[in-house]
């Protein structure tokens, strides 16, 4: 089972979610939100994708469901279980890797170019992919790169954008799971949305979700795929 941590309902598995159950794969969702509690051990577990979401990492407090999934995360980490994090899952990550995670240190809403670094093209997550690739983001807090963690992407306005630790374990700051639709719900139920850069309308960002995803298409699969051969490896 390949285990997905929903931190709220509207940020879901998505593109990456659809790709990987089209390889035969079966999903194990956990919704926090709704109160599901997640798995003490991950015996069975082939790999763990860790969503996105509205709260910041270091909030245990206020979500205490963020230390008990900082304990998976290290378990994940010892048994080289393959672990994607996406936004938060990312700075989850982080964290758990004893990194700082900066409250308000970046904020990126709408679409933005990351450049895939020489490592990150040497690495199998990002193997034939395009060096440049036009994402989308949605988060106001950054994070460190962790002392043995290894930097794959980068851009212009929040430097750290995806990295790597140990042998399968990937944070990656942008939303490579996104579709059109996605996006649309998260205007419509999200306040910032007027704050989104090159955008006054939340039409106009959903518009230019479905041109930015058909034109990335190819890359967003092939990172899709290269994940399930992780998963694959022996």
């Amino acid at each position: 089972m390949e285990l997905v941590i929903k931190h709220v309902i509207s940020e879901g598995p998505g593109a990456i979610g659809d790709f990987i159950k089209s390889r035969g794969y079966r999903l194990g969702i956990v919704e926090l939100e709704k109160g599901q509690t997640l798995p003490e051990s991950l015996a069975g577990v082939k790999a763990v994708l860790s969503m996105g979401g509205p709260m910041g990492a270091y909030e245990e407090s206020e979500y205490p469901f963020l230390k008990e999934e900082d304990i998976l995360i290290k378990k994940a980490l010892e048994n080289s279980i393959p672990f994607l994090g996406i936004c938060l899952g990312a700075q989850l990550l982080a964290k758990a890797t004893g990194s700082a995670v900066k409250k308000g240190g970046c904020s990126e809403i709408g679409f933005f170019n990351v450049e895939i670094t020489e490592k990150g093209q040497d690495d199998i997550l990002f193997n034939n992919v395009s060096k440049s690739l036009e994402v989308f983001q949605w988060h106001n807090d950054s994070f460190t790169i962790p002392n043995d963690g290894v930097l794959l992407a980068q851009g212009e306005k929040c430097e750290n954008q995806a990295f790597k630790m140990g042998k399968c374990a990937y944070g990656l700051q942008f939303h490579v799971e996104y579709t059109p639709k996605m996006v649309e719900k998260w205007l419509l139920n999200d306040s910032n949305s007027s704050n989104i850069e090159g955008a006054e309308t939340a039409k106009e960002i959903t518009g230019k979700a479905m041109d930015v995803h058909k034109k990335m298409h190819r890359d967003y699969i092939r990172v899709f795929a290269n994940f399930c051969s992780i998963l694959d490896a022996p």
